[in-house]
């Protein structure tokens, strides 16, 4: 084999000529440039894209600092509902312990002259759904007037 023969693909190559339809071209430099093909529209739609991704974001930032201050106030409200329970369980404790259930029977008999109801006296009313008190709407009639 002689030197002087051509070996394909050893020579220098020529600068690709600008084409138009291709995404990248080659200036005289050397250096290639990517071509920036958005329209009008497109980039109008990117942008409206990222101003609703940005208050999406801002949103539940927002959603989320609420749920924490939530969470955080009713902590603080339970708390202090437990310590109103524990105060009044000790206050209501307290006005038992005071409490001489023997001397208010003693007071009430003999000084306000009550006494124990006998069988007649006792006339059970229902109010038909089951409440904690019954409300009168009228006068309770007597037992054994009519």
């Amino acid at each position: 084999m002689a030197r002087s023969e051509y070996i394909r693909g050893t020579t220098v190559r020529k600068p690709n000529r600008v084409r138009r339809d291709m995404p990248y071209h080659v200036h005289e430099t050397g250096r290639q440039h990517k071509r920036h093909n958005m329209s009008l529209g497109y980039l109008l739609f990117l942008s409206l894209a990222m101003v609703l991704m940005v208050g999406t974001l801002a949103w539940y930032i927002s959603l989320q600092s609420q749920v924490k201050n939530s969470v955080k106030n009713i902590a603080a409200l339970e708390s202090q509902l437990n310590n109103l329970k524990q105060d009044n369980d000790e206050a209501y404790n307290r006005a038992n312990g005071n409490v001489d259930l023997e001397e208010v029977k003693r007071i009430a008999i003999q000084e306000y002259g009550m006494t124990y109801a006998t069988e007649g006296q006792v006339v059970t009313y229902s109010d038909g759904g089951g409440n904690d008190y019954v409300r009168q709407l009228a006068p309770i009639p007597e037992v054994g007037k009519n």
